[in-house]
């Protein structure tokens, strides 16, 4: 198990990377957060694309995109279909791909498609404490896309979860847990406001995909994940008290994070 100190340090590693890298994120993701999503991956120097389109998206695939990101949010069937068609082709050129389940288990079309895609060998599975409890298997409730239980609630199913599938699993909320089933680490950075703006989460699977592309290990890209969208949250809302604002200083906060400020803030603990 690395310690603390070694996590933060290699937060800061993936950060770099990331900046010096610039990878390619194809984000097929809901129409809610789009701008918020693309304009994060910016942000922390990656490099957003957004398709709709099996043709186009596996073309995206084969002209050197670094990660993909499939986010149910606003799912239709049709979308259904190019996610189906961009996985598999992620798969076949060893593509990092990351899983966002929004509001699993509350509606039915996206729990079968999620319950398809979880076997297909995602790298992360990000999601609140209800999703990820109904993608495991468990009884959860949500409302909407939030989640009525703790992350805390969830640690069981998302080690479970992690173990079946092979994916570092982050169960995001007040603390987030990261987990490849055997180690669990979690982190205490973030804000409460960052709840207040819609896609702060879902643009949070996008910077999963990032640093997916970069990181060493899939755990190891949760848990940069959590730590960098929490310190930004974090920075932000010390600048912006206020939802509308903070959405845009949460971008400027991410732009201009440090390795220092890495060091400074991290919350890391391996449990």
């Amino acid at each position: 198990m690395p310690s603390s100190s070694d996590l933060v340090h290699a937060v800061s590693a993936d950060l770099e990377k990331i900046r010096e890298a610039a990878p390619l994120v194809l984000s097929l993701t809901n129409s809610v957060v789009q701008p918020l999503t693309a304009n994060l991956l910016l942000a922390a120097g990656a490099v957003p694309a957004m398709l709709n389109d099996a043709e186009e998206a596996v073309e995206m695939l084969r002209g050197g995109t670094g990660a993909l990101l499939v986010n149910l949010g606003t799912v239709t069937r049709e979308q259904g279909a190019v996610m189906q068609t961009a996985v598999q082709e992620a798969n076949r050129l060893g593509i990092p791909w990351v899983l966002d389940p929004v509001a699993v288990g509350a509606l039915s079309l996206r729990t079968r498609l999620a319950e398809q895609l979880k076997e297909r060998k995602p790298r992360i599975i990000r999601g609140n404490a209800s999703e990820i409890m109904a993608l495991a298997g468990y009884s959860s409730v949500t409302k909407g896309p939030e989640s009525t239980s703790s992350s805390a609630d969830a640690l069981q199913a998302a080690r479970e979860l992690a173990l079946h599938t092979g994916a570092a699993v982050l169960v995001t909320g007040r603390t987030d847990y990261s987990t490849d089933g055997r180690q669990v680490i979690s982190t205490e950075n973030g804000h409460a406001m960052m709840s207040r703006v819609t896609g702060v989460g879902c643009s949070m699977g996008a910077l999963a995909a990032a640093c997916a592309a970069v990181s060493p290990s899939p755990l190891q890209a949760a848990v940069s994940t959590a730590v960098l969208m929490g310190i930004a949250g974090e920075m932000a809302f010390e600048q912006s008290p206020s939802p509308g604002s903070f959405a845009v200083s949460l971008l400027d906060s991410l732009y201009s994070l440090s390795p220092e400020e890495v060091a400074r803030r991290a919350r890391i603990l391996p449990l």
